[in-house]
């Protein structure tokens, strides 16, 4: 029986996480693969946003300081466990998203881009700001998840590390199997007509603004739940989660990879982040090195690193 392509990216992307540990010589390189884990989890939100939909964000990062600062807000002032406050930042996400979204998805072009990118730093300027809610740049304490005693309980010890790279790993594969799912949906294929014109996607009756409008939530909701599991990964979280740069660099994960790709974005996710670790050889030129990489992809794999490499590979074999 011949594999779908949703099947096939999910088997692969289970025999990566599943894999990847008979490599690790130590707990930091699971700390490691838990945060390419979180990672890929926003940049699938560019993903449905920007290479389903073809509308650009650069304020996701606004939206995952939410998802971090919920965790730490919602135990202190209401009372609830942090596995419910993770939740809670997603559903205050999409609420914020679908008011934000609303006026500023009328915008188009570099206009939606700078729209959104005065929302993200507005974001992180409240965060900065309000000492007495956010305790300001020195960040909060976030409390414990709670699950790694549960799993102690059935017998299954783990350290720290390694719960949250499995943790993170099966979040991950929960919002890989959403972002197929979508694809293939109804609702993927009104985006994807959007994608490639919005007046062609009007005339056929496609509710042009409510596309739009559903794919900012959606990426919202997945940029919160990684700024969530981000903030209980490392039990702090701090004003830079919801940074300009933060915004950057998860664009760039998504457009390095494939951005069009679920598989392509969440191999991006994993260049990025681990490209920092091995370029501390070149110390100060580590930055000149990395943005040297970047360029030369965009120039000679424009579609993006995997899926560039796998359309030659077909190519190759034919």
């Amino acid at each position: 029986m011949k594999l779908t392509a949703k099947q096939a990216t999910l088997i692969v992307l289970i025999a990566a996480i599943a894999l990847a540990p008979l490599l690790f010589p130590s707990n930091y390189y699971y700390r490691v693969g838990a945060l390419i884990c979180v990672n890929a989890i926003a940049v699938l939100g560019i993903v449905i946003l920007t290479g389903y939909a073809g509308q650009v964000s650069l304020g996701q990062a606004g939206f995952a300081g939410i998802g971090g600062y919920a965790c730490a807000l919602a135990p202190i002032h209401l009372g609830i466990p942090p596995a419910l406050a993770l939740p809670l930042g997603a559903l205050v996400s999409a609420v914020l998203a679908f008011l934000v979204g609303r006026p500023i998805l009328r915008l188009k072009g570099y206009y939606l881009s700078v729209a959104t990118l005065g929302f993200g730093i507005l974001v992180s300027m409240v965060l900065n700001n309000e000492h007495q809610l956010t305790r300001g740049p020195d960040g909060m304490e976030v409390p414990d998840l709670g699950l790694r005693g549960l799993l102690k309980d059935i017998g299954l010890k783990l350290s720290d590390s390694q719960f949250w790279y499995f943790f993170s790993g099966f979040c991950l594969l929960i919002a890989a199997w959403t972002a197929l799912n979508i694809y293939n949906s109804p609702i993927g294929r009104s985006l994807r007509a959007l994608h490639d014109s919005e007046v062609a996607a009007g005339t056929v009756g496609i509710d042009v603004a409510r596309a739009k409008l559903q794919a900012f939530v959606v990426s919202a909701i997945y940029a919160s739940v990684s700024g969530s599991l981000l903030a209980l990964q490392n039990k702090l979280v701090t004003p830079d989660v919801a940074g300009f740069m933060h915004s950057i660099e998860l664009v760039t994960m998504a457009v390095l990879g494939g951005v069009n790709s679920v598989l392509g974005a969440i191999f991006g996710a994993a260049v990025l982040t681990l490209l920092p670790q091995v370029l501390t050889v070149f110390a100060e030129y580590e930055q000149m090195v990395l943005g040297l990489i970047m360029i030369v992809v965009m120039i000679f794999l424009p579609r993006g690193l995997l899926p560039s490499v796998l359309r030659k590979f077909k190519k190759g074999g034919a």
